[in-house]
């Protein structure tokens, strides 16, 4: 059943003034308005969301390492100068295509390094306590097992060739000699800083949060950021290796935070944690094949589920202006099926049946895609299935390729800024509020306000569902594109658009990541949109067609990496500052 049009007038036509009116956002360039003299890196490239991490992996490159050395180092530096958005108390997941450098046999790799629920934590934990949204974020309650040591670290040993020493030290003397704050970090540590006001947080309780990440809410652009505490958790994983994290001192001072702030985490938590190695979705998409991460990861599925209707689609997207309401109204109907599957049947697929072959069958991605109407939205109801199959903010990603083909998309996060905001004594590092990620009571949504079924209910060792989307596109058997983003729910969204910026309408990395997007989760029922997405003809469309868009900041950041026919081109995000390094560099034609 298809709403009836409303003419623009009345309310309808003060929300589009409104909505044109308002002017807070940055500038974003244009599709196709990008440098057409993006750098080609012939030797490999890392493109992480701060310069230093970038620089970390390509050192990895220039002393001989792969692209999972680079990565692994990328993502330890990460740890030290995006303190709110990742580090060694959080998790991720990690898509891997790597070649046997004797047979050049290649093969894909699926990483699940997701926090897990505590063993004292069941499906009413929440409940029982009575605890409102402040406990289940930011109190010891909220914290999750953090895997991202343990995954990091696997993906070395079996997939890297340089020693843990090596690959550590650059995180070591980042934490040591200490960085400088961007305007990105002053941006996240400021909000932080309002929040702890606000909220009365107990600031002697965790004097580390609001002194040494915080400057005690004066921290400007340009002020080193010193860490030596985190530097001495780095220097026990270098030299013990996972047990090095998951046992002695560094255990025993996460359990005791944990515990001090009322949550039930203990040392046998942490010592039982485990990575979870398993084969990645495949699928296709316009000839080329789609590489993402299975469930607990919901944006793997989704992903592919809109590629999907995209793909049998009467029309083909590439033929669309991509900056207009037909091209964006024809991705949001996509958008908003694949995000009312994942709010119905979406969960840990080693606890609950997730349908994922249902999902994904072809058949049912075409029959949603001949429902999309070219001019009108559809009821809320009317997306995803609901009957029985026969159903970061402190995020960060980044990607690596290196010369010989190898490829790491890497998404790990601790969930909101700062996660917990609580730091272990002595280490340094915030630890996650991942429990969030679960439903943790009946009824409600998360801080991102996505719906969850009681599939994604919390069980001791679960993995709570996640938007998290590394992607890995081949062509021919050849890395084309890898990507991925960070932002709650709208990394799914980010990461897409930035692909088919690639696969449709050739844009150059820069381009790619740097055009303006949009954001539809399906529930709530709010189409937001970027500045450059706000001319009058794109709003008039969309209103036209019975969405209502609302403006935002930004939607997601994401990391790129595309093929050319002399290397490959990169591109960090500009909404988060990072910048893209890499080997032997050279101006495109």
């Amino acid at each position: 059943m298809n709403r009836i049009p409303i003419p623009l007038r009345g309310t309808a036509c003060y929300l589009l003034i409104t909505f044109l009116g308002l002017s807070f956002f940055p500038a974003s360039k244009a599709a196709g308005s990008g440098d057409d003299e993006d750098t080609v890196w012939r030797g490999g490239v890392v493109a992480a969301d701060h310069e230093l991490a970038s620089l970390a992996g390509e050192r990895m490159l220039e002393l001989g390492g792969n692209a999972v050395d680079a990565a692994v180092a990328t993502g330890f530096c990460l740890s030290v100068v995006r303190p709110y958005s990742s580090g060694l108390g959080g998790g991720g997941f990690m898509v891997l295509y790597v070649k046997d450098p004797e047979s050049g046999t290649a093969r894909s790799i699926a990483i699940d390094f997701r926090e897990t629920a505590p063993a004292a934590v069941g499906p009413d934990y929440f409940e029982k306590l009575d605890a409102d949204s402040i406990a289940t974020r930011y109190s010891g309650d909220a914290v999750g097992v953090p895997g991202m040591v343990a995954g990091l670290l696997h993906a070395l040993d079996h997939y890297g060739t340089l020693d843990r020493a090596t690959v550590l030290q650059p995180a070591i003397d980042a934490a040591t000699d200490g960085f400088l704050a961007d305007a990105h970090y002053v941006q996240a540590a400021g909000k932080v800083a309002d929040w702890i006001e606000r909220a009365s947080f107990d600031k002697k309780k965790n004097r580390f949060l609001y002194r040494t990440f915080l400057a005690k809410g004066g921290v400007a652009e340009g002020d080193r950021i010193k860490n030596p505490e985190q530097a001495e958790a780095l220097m026990l994983i270098r030299d013990g290796g996972a047990r090095g994290f998951y046992e002695g001192p560094l255990a025993e001072g996460i359990a005791r935070t944990v515990q001090g702030a009322g949550g039930s985490m203990t040392v046998d938590d942490l010592r039982s944690y485990e990575v979870d190695i398993s084969n990645p979705l495949i699928g296709t998409f316009r000839e080329r094949s789609v590489i993402t991460m299975p469930p607990p990861s919901s944006g793997g599925i989704a992903i592919q589920q809109i590629l999907g209707m995209l793909e049998h689609r009467e029309v083909d997207p590439a033929t669309l202006d991509p900056m207009s309401s037909a091209y964006v109204h024809t991705v949001v109907e996509a958008m908003k099926h694949a995000f009312a599957d994942r709010a119905e049947w979406l969960g840990d697929d080693r606890f609950v049946d997730v349908p994922i072959e249902r999902l994904l069958r072809e058949d049912y991605l075409r029959e949603k895609a001949i429902m999309f109407n070219p001019r009108r939205t559809a009821l809320q109801e009317d997306y995803g299935s609901r009957e029985a199959p026969a159903d970061d903010h402190g995020t960060s990603h980044y990607s690596v390729v290196d010369g010989n083909g190898n490829a790491v998309a890497c998404s790990e996060t601790i969930n909101l800024n700062f996660g917990s905001r609580l730091v272990v004594d002595g280490f340094g590092f915030c630890l996650n509020n991942e429990m969030d990620d679960f439903l943790t009571r009946r009824g409600t949504v998360n801080a991102f306000g996505l719906q969850q079924s009681e599939r994604n209910l919390p069980e001791p060792g679960k993995r709570p569902l996640s938007s998290m989307s590394p992607t890995i596109i081949l062509n021919r058997g050849e890395v084309e594109v890898v990507a991925g983003g960070s932002g709650g729910p709208r990394i799914i969204s980010s990461t897409l658009q930035a692909i088919l910026n690639v696969l449709l309408f050739d844009m150059s990395a820069e381009e790619a990541v740097e055009a303006p997007r949009f954001h539809h989760q399906w529930s709530p029922d709010k189409l937001y949109l970027e500045r450059g997405l706000r001319g009058q003809d794109v709003a008039q469309g969309l209103f036209g067609k019975g969405h209502t868009p609302k403006p935002r900041e930004q939607i997601g950041v994401v990391q790129l990496i595309r093929k050319k026919a002399d290397g490959y081109q990169a591109a960090s995000d500009p909404r988060k500052g990072g910048v893209p390094h890499g080997l032997d560099p050279a101006p495109s034609d």
